[in-house]
């Protein structure tokens, strides 16, 4: 009697850990789908509203004369860009990527060339928002813009943005977190190259290299700016 006492409980209580743990995945599952379907649904307002803004922008400019064609970036001028990244990308960079990005860094203040060209830097040239870096002391790096797992979630946080490991994959994602990071190391620093060499090195690496060195302009801090530099050149040209 006793056996069959203990059996019931046993069952019992394996039921309740079944419902417990299935109740907690679950509830698990359908957070998870809120913030993605949060990330997406921002995604897609994000994309109308910079149709809308880039459009609006071309008509004030068109409207209102010279003064806001100074003050604002017409549409024009945004698929022009986006198309200069395209192609020199051998398309491997699309289009609605790079227009989100040059939104995204006019909004913070930042280069979109510099972005651009950090972006290509990071990924060897295939701009895959897949990657995943090298096995480091510190982790591997994710995505477009590389971001390790230490490093992402307080960047999002200060974007104002969930955090999931897998939203690193998001090319959107990957690059208004590259945009943030690049602006707020900038704001720290004022300064490109130690802004730059701290995005690859990180902050603690950027001290080490400039106790080493006497100077911050890393090859990855000279060579992203040159070719930006680059293409100011030839924009301003045309």
């Amino acid at each position: 009697m006793s056996k069959i006492k203990g059996l019931v409980i046993f069952i019992q209580v394996g039921i309740s850990i079944i419902l417990v743990v299935g109740t907690y995945l679950i509830m698990n599952y359908y957070k998870e789908q809120e913030t993605l379907a949060l990330v997406e649904k921002n995604k897609r307002l994000t994309e109308k509203n910079e149709q809308l803004q880039a459009k609006s922008d071309y008509l004030l400019t068109e409207t209102e004369g010279s003064k806001k064609t100074k003050e604002f970036k017409t549409w024009s001028k945004h698929t022009k860009l986006a198309n200069v990244f395209y192609e020199d990308s051998d398309q491997e960079f699309k289009k609605s990527w790079a227009l989100y990005l040059i939104k995204q860094s006019a909004q913070y203040g930042v280069d979109p060339y510099v972005v651009y060209e950090l972006l290509k830097v990071e990924t060897g040239g295939t701009f895959d928002p897949k990657l995943v870096g090298p096995d480091t002391e510190y982790g591997k790096a994710y995505g477009m813009a590389q971001f390790m797992k230490n490093t992402a979630p307080w960047i999002a946080e200060m974007a104002g943005l969930p955090y999931k490991d897998e939203l690193l994959f998001d090319p959107y994602y990957s690059m208004q977190l590259s945009v943030v990071y690049l602006d707020y190391l900038h704001n720290k620093y004022d300064n490109w190259d130690k802004a730059l060499t701290a995005y690859h090195r990180g902050v603690g690496g950027l001290n080490d290299y400039i106790e080493e060195n006497g100077h911050a302009e890393s090859w990855y801090a000279k060579e992203i700016q040159s070719k930006a530099e680059a293409y100011e050149t030839i924009a301003l040209a045309n």
